[in-house]
C-alpha cells in the first residue's frame, strides 16, 4: 500500500496558481523587485506609452505652433539647460550613484548608503541651483553666442523660455538621486513612471494653457512634469523604501569626494551622444522652421529608439553593475554581448520598416493645421536618415553602461570627448555643402564612430570581447532587414499617394503588415532565434 506521503500530493502542488491579474498586480506594485528581463519588460511598456504621449505631444505642438521660428525657439530653449544638466551631473545622478549604493548594500552597510545619498544630495543642489541662478542671468549672452544667425525676436524669445525651463534640471537632479536608491533594489516602477508624467506634463501645460499664454505653456508643463515625474514621485519611492535622510552639507566627505571622482569625468567630457542635439541646432539656426524639423524627426526616431535600447539600458546597469562587483567577469561579458547582440538585431529590423515607411509614418503623425505637407516631407527626409542609425544609438547605451558598471569613467569621457571634437568640423562641412541633409548625414557618422571607439575600448580593456557578439544571428537580422525593406518599399509604392490622414494611417498599417511578414518568413527560414526568442519572451 502506498504511503501518504506517496498518495498525497505536497501542499505547496495544492495551492492556486496566481492569476494573471495577481501577476500584474505583483509585478507593478511599486516596492516589488525585479529581474533584468522583467525590469526590461516594465521599462519597455513605460517607453511604449511614454513613447506615445511623446508622439502626442510631437503631434499636438506641430499642429498648433508648426515650424517657425517660435517653436524654433523653444526647441533651442533646451540646449542650455541639458548642457548644464550634462555638464554638471547628467546621468551620473543615477550612473555614479549606483555603483557606491551597490557596494554599500553588497556588504550590508544601509546606514551608509543612505548617509552618500544624503550629502551628494544636499552638496550638489546648492552648487547646482547656484549655477543655475547665474545662467538666468547670463541667458541672453549664451543665446547670442550659440544661435548667432536668430533674429532678436527668435533669439529674445529663446531667452525666456530657457529660463523657464532652467528650474527642471534640478528637479531632474533630485529624482535621479532618490531613483539611485530605487536602482539598486532592482525597483524599476518609479523610474518607469517618469517620462510618462513629464510627456503628460508638457501636454497637458498646452492644453490648458496655450490659449493664455502661448509657447510659454509647453515650458511651464516641462518644469511641471520634471516636478512631479522626477524629483516629487522618487522621492516617495525611496522614503518608502525605509531611505533615512541625513542633512549633511561636507564638501569632504568620502562619500561625496567618491562620487566627485567616479562623476568629474562624465562632467568634463562630451559624448556626442548628448552633443549632436546642440550641434544640430547650433547649425540649423539660420534656416527659419529647421531646428523644428530636425527636432520633430529625431523626436520620432526615439520612439522606438526609447523602447528597444533606453529600456534596456536602464534595467542593465544594476545587473552589469552587480556582476562586476562579484568578479564574474565572464558573465559580465556574456550579459554584455548577449543584450548587444539582440538590440543590434531588433533594430536592424525596425530600421528597415522605418525607412520604407518613413513618409506615411510622418505624415500620418504631424502633417495637419499648421504642419505642412512640405513640413512633412522634409521632416521625413531627416527621419529616414536618422534610421540608419537606430543600432548604433541601441548598442552605445549598453557599452557605455558596461563602462559605468566596471566603475571606469575617465575611459567613456575621454573618448566622447575625442570624437566629438573630431565630428564638430565634419557637421560644418557636410552642412555647408548639402544643408540639412548633411547635418541628418554627419549626426549618423558621428553616432558611428562614438559606438566603435566604446566597443574597441571595452574589448582591449578585456571587459566584453568583440569576437563574442552573436555574428549569425546580427548577419540573419540584416538579410531579414533587406528582405523586409525591398518588399514593403516596392509594395507601398504600387499605391496611390494618400491625400488625407486617414489615407496615411491605412498605407501604414498595410505596409507595416508586409514588413512584418517578410521579417517572420525571412527569420524562420533563416533558422534564425530571433523569433522564438520574441515568442518565449511574451
Amino acid at each position: 500500500m502506498a504511503s501518504n506521503e506517496d498518495t498525497n500530493p505536497p501542499l505547496n502542488s495544492l495551492q492556486a496558481a496566481p492569476s494573471p491579474l495577481q501577476r500584474l498586480t505583483a509585478f507593478l506594485r511599486p516596492s516589488s523587485s525585479h529581474s533584468a528581463f522583467s525590469a526590461t519588460l516594465l521599462l519597455m511598456f513605460s517607453s511604449i506609452l511614454s513613447g506615445l504621449l511623446a508622439l502626442v505631444r510631437t503631434t499636438y505642438v506641430a499642429r498648433v505652433f508648426g515650424a517657425t521660428h517660435t517653436t524654433d525657439a523653444y526647441n533651442a530653449a533646451f540646449t542650455l539647460p541639458d548642457m548644464i544638466a550634462y555638464f554638471l551631473v547628467g546621468g551620473v545622478a543615477s550612473i555614479t550613484l549606483v555603483s557606491i549604493l551597490n557596494r554599500h548594500r553588497e556588504v550590508g552597510d544601509e546606514e551608509g548608503a543612505d548617509r552618500a545619498l544624503s550629502v551628494v544630495l544636499i552638496s550638489m543642489v546648492i552648487v547646482l541651483g547656484s549655477v543655475l541662478i547665474l545662467a538666468g542671468i547670463f541667458t541672453p549672452l549664451y543665446t547670442r553666442a550659440i544661435f548667432d544667425k536668430f533674429d532678436p525676436e527668435t533669439s529674445a524669445l529663446c531667452t525666456h523660455l530657457t529660463r523657464i525651463l532652467l528650474a527642471g534640471q534640478l528637479f531632474f537632479f533630485a529624482g535621479g538621486a532618490f531613483g539611485s536608491r530605487l536602482l539598486v533594489r532592482k525597483i524599476f516602477l518609479y523610474q518607469a513612471a517618469t517620462p510618462i508624467i513629464y510627456n503628460l506634463g508638457i501636454i497637458l501645460g498646452g492644453v490648458f494653457l496655450h490659449n493664455s499664454i502661448g509657447i510659454d505653456s509647453l515650458a511651464i508643463g516641462a518644469v511641471s512634469g520634471a516636478f512631479v515625474g522626477s524629483f516629487l514621485i522618487n522621492a516617495i519611492g525611496a522614503f518608502r523604501t525605509g531611505m533615512r535622510f541625513y542633512p549633511i552639507l561636507n564638501l569632504r566627505h568620502p562619500a561625496f569626494v567618491e562620487w566627485l571622482r567616479l562623476s568629474l569625468p562624465l562632467m568634463i567630457g562630451v559624448s556626442l551622444a548628448m552633443a549632436d542635439k546642440w550641434i544640430l541646432s547650433h547649425y540649423a539656426a539660420g534656416t527659419e522652421g529647421a531646428i523644428t524639423l530636425l527636432t520633430n524627426a529625431k523626436s520620432l526616431f526615439n520612439a522606438p529608439l526609447s523602447v528597444i535600447g533606453a529600456a534596456a539600458g536602464a534595467a542593465s546597469l544594476p545587473f552589469f553593475s552587480s556582476l562586476y562587483a562579484q568578479s564574474r567577469l565572464a558573465d559580465f561579458n556574456a550579459a554584455v554581448n548577449r543584450a548587444i547582440s539582440r538590440l543590434i538585431a531588433v533594430s536592424l529590423l525596425i530600421t528597415a520598416w522605418m525607412v520604407a515607411l518613413a513618409v506615411p509614418i510622418v505624415t500620418a503623425v504631424l502633417r495637419g493645421r499648421a504642419y505642412t505637407h512640405a513640413d512633412s516631407i522634409a521632416t521625413a527626409q531627416y527621419f529616414a536618415l536618422f534610421a540608419f542609425s537606430l543600432a548604433l544609438w541601441s548598442a552605445q547605451g549598453i557599452y557605455a553602461r558596461a563602462f559605468y558598471a566596471a566603475r571606469n569613467t575617465i575611459v567613456p569621457a575621454v573618448s566622447g570627448t575625442i570624437v566629438t571634437c573630431i565630428s564638430i568640423p565634419i557637421y560644418a562641412l557636410l552642412f555647408h555643402k548639402f544643408g540639412v541633409v548633411g547635418l541628418a548625414v554627419a549626426s549618423d557618422l558621428g553616432i558611428l564612430a562614438h559606438t566603435v571607439a566604446l566597443a574597441v575600448l571595452l574589448h582591449r580593456d578585456r571587459l566584453v570581447s568583440l569576437a563574442s557578439l552573436d555574428f549569425p544571428e546580427l548577419a540573419k537580422a540584416a538579410v531579414a532587414a533587406a528582405i523586409s525593406y525591398a518588399g514593403t518599399a516596392t509594395a507601398t509604392h504600387l499605391f496611390p499617394t494618400p491625400t488625407s490622414r486617414t489615407g496615411d494611417v491605412l498605407l501604414l498599417a498595410i505596409g507595416s503588415l508586409f514588413w512584418l511578414a517578410l521579417c517572420a518568413i525571412t527569420l524562420v527560414a533563416t533558422g534564425s532565434k530571433l523569433p522564438r526568442q520574441v515568442l518565449r519572451r511574451a
